[in-house]
Formats: structure tokens, sequence, C-alpha cells
């Protein structure tokens, strides 16, 4: 396994990422637990959860993820063996369920009361990582193309998420924070606002990155290079669209984009995406590769890639997807890959 810095922190945190927004729903407790014992055993330390988990959100199910890591370490004692990273959910109408029967900000209010929460669920008394799921504000996230300003927008201040997200770190129950689904010049402000309040500085930031949706190099890996804010990839596998199940038109019965669990999230769901997937998986089988563990060793190989977060429905998978940590690509697939990308890029972002 290899290891990278958690920003400019002196924590080391595994290239792979074990991801867990299926906990509680579509993975039971059991399952989870087997998921969690097999990567620390095979050298993943790096455990990423968001109380709005388990995807899709509702309230029968809100914060079940959480939950069900607070009572893995509670079993198993493994906290010193992981580095633990949640997240606390912006603004959204759909979301009055999850705090106090307001719409979620990202205020000083709402951030420590979720941070509190989450300590709770995870049994835990500190969060190696924590990190806002979203903006406040209106921008580009989850999909969304083209960016339409609104003069009259109210939305939290950055300068209060931040200083809220400082005192979590001087009370010691933060270690470090982090931005999700965020814009170039969202990370800029963050940062900006850091250097010259003397507030916490922002190590990472968890944006969708595949092979299908590459839009963070565009803007975002300079500023993750020369800052030393990595990324963390969510989303590598485009909802199991490149690992090759779904080649040709296939509609799998037990993949998520078969299930009607998740046909509220169709972000991935489109003709030219699919072209590209068979494109990627045509350049796979070609080269004798697992299409999924191509499209991870891409991600792998990425000089902004702080860690790759993975996610598994069972171990056959999860196996799979770590062992992506110990592939190359030859010059040949990475020139084809970039041959592809020319001609179909970022169907899905």
């Amino acid at each position: 396994m290899i290891y990278k810095k958690l920003g400019q922190s002196n924590i080391e945190v595994s290239i792979i990422g074990l991801g867990t927004m299926t906990w509680g729903h579509q993975n039971s407790q059991t399952e989870a637990f087997e998921q969690m014992n097999f990567a620390v055993e095979n050298g993943v330390n790096f455990f990423d959860a968001a109380e709005l988990y388990p995807v899709p959100g509702n309230p029968k199910t809100y914060a079940e993820t959480e939950k069900i890591i607070g009572r893995w370490l509670k079993k198993y004692g493994r906290r010193d063996e992981i580095i633990l990273a949640t997240k606390v959910a912006g603004p959204s109408a759909g979301l009055r369920y999850m705090r106090d029967g307001e719409i979620p900000r990202l205020d000083r209010k709402n951030i420590i009361m979720a941070a509190e929460n989450s300590l709770e669920r995870l049994q835990t008394d500190y969060i190696d990582l924590y990190q806002l799921h979203w903006p406040d504000r209106n921008t580009n996230f989850f999909g969304k193309r083209g960016y339409v300003h609104d003069e009259n927008e109210h939305f939290t201040p950055i300068e209060e998420s931040l200083a809220a997200l400082d005192e979590l770190v001087k009370s010691g129950k933060v270690r470090n924070i982090g931005l999700s689904n965020e814009t170039a010049w969202g990370l800029n402000k963050y940062l900006e606002l850091a250097k010259y309040k003397n507030l916490a500085r922002v190590v990472t930031v968890q944006n969708p990155y595949s092979l299908v949706n590459r839009t963070y190099e565009i803007s975002m890996a300079e500023i993750s290079i020369r800052e030393q804010v990595g990324l963390l990839a969510y989303s590598p596998l485009a909802f199991g669209l490149l690992s090759g199940k779904y080649y040709a038109g296939a509609k799998p019965e037990n993949a998520r984009l078969s299930m009607p669990l998740y046909k509220p999230l169709q972000r991935y769901n489109n003709a030219e995406t699919y072209k590209a997937v068979d494109a990627y998986t045509d350049l796979a089988k070609e080269h004798g590769l697992e299409p999924a563990q191509m499209a991870l060793a891409f991600i792998n190989s990425r000089p902004f890639l702080t860690s790759n977060i993975i996610g598994a429905s069972n171990l056959k998978q999860l196996k799979m997807n770590i062992d992506s940590a110990e592939i190359k690509l030859s010059d040949e697939v990475l020139a084809a890959i970039e041959a592809i990308h020319n001609s179909q890029p970022n169907p899905a972002p």
C-alpha cells in the first residue's frame, strides 16, 4: 500500500480510502464490519463517512453509517489504526430532519452541533478529518454545468464556517479540516482566510474524479499541487459504470444503477457516458486489465491525489479495488486513455 501526507499535516493516509455511503441501507452492519476489518488488514487506514450517509439520505436511515462505524470501533477497538473522516451537510430543503427541523446551514451553530453529534455516533473523542460536504452558497457541484450568478443570494460567510471549524480544531475534537464538492474560488477563499485570519488550514478537497469526470484537472489540480491541498477522489468508478458490468447496454440486476434505491441519483446515466465507458472497457480488455482496476490505477497515478475513495458491495469487489494500488499502467494504456478522453471529455460531471 502507498501512503500520502494529508495536506501539510504529519498524518499519512492510504492511497486507497474506504468509502462508507452504502452501510446501513444497501449493506448491512455485518457486511460493513467485514469490509472495515478486511480493509485494515490490507493496509487501508483511511475511512470516509458523513452524517448524511447512507445514500440516498432519508429520515429512517439518517446517520446509520456513522453509528455502524461507532459500533465497530467499540467492538474491535481499532481507533488508533485508522484515520477517520466525516462530513457536515450543507443546505438542502429536503434535509430538515437532520438537526433541529430547519434547513441545515454551514454556520457556527450547525457545524458545532453536527460535529458533536458525529462524535457521539462514532463513539470517539476526535475526528481526524472534518469536511464541509458541499458549499453553503449557490455554485457548481453534484453535476451542475454552467454557473448562474445570483446578486441577491444570501449564504453563510465562509469566514464564519472556517472560524467554527477552527474552534473545533483548537478544542481537540477535530484534527484537520477539509472541503467537498468545492470550486477553485471557494478553496482559494478558505486558504486566503486561513492565512490572514490565522485560522485552521484546509488539507484536502473531496470532489468527484474518474475517467468520465476529469473536471478537477481544469482548475483545481494546480491548486492541489501548489498549495498542498490534495484531492480525495470520490465516485472513482462512476457509480460502478467503469467496472465493466454495464458494458454494451447491460443492466445487471443487483448493480446500483439498476436498483430502485438509487434511481434519484442519475448523474452518470446518459448516452455519452455509456459510450465513453464502453471505450474504456474495450481498452482494459485489450490490455488484459480488469476495467475497474484500470480506472482506479489511473486515478492513483495522478500527482494531485491524496486518496482514492472506493466503495464495494462485497469483499471480492473490495479486494479488487484495493489491489489497484499495486498496478502501474503502461505508457501505451495512458496514451489510449487520453485519446478516449479527448473524444469524450467529461460526459459525467
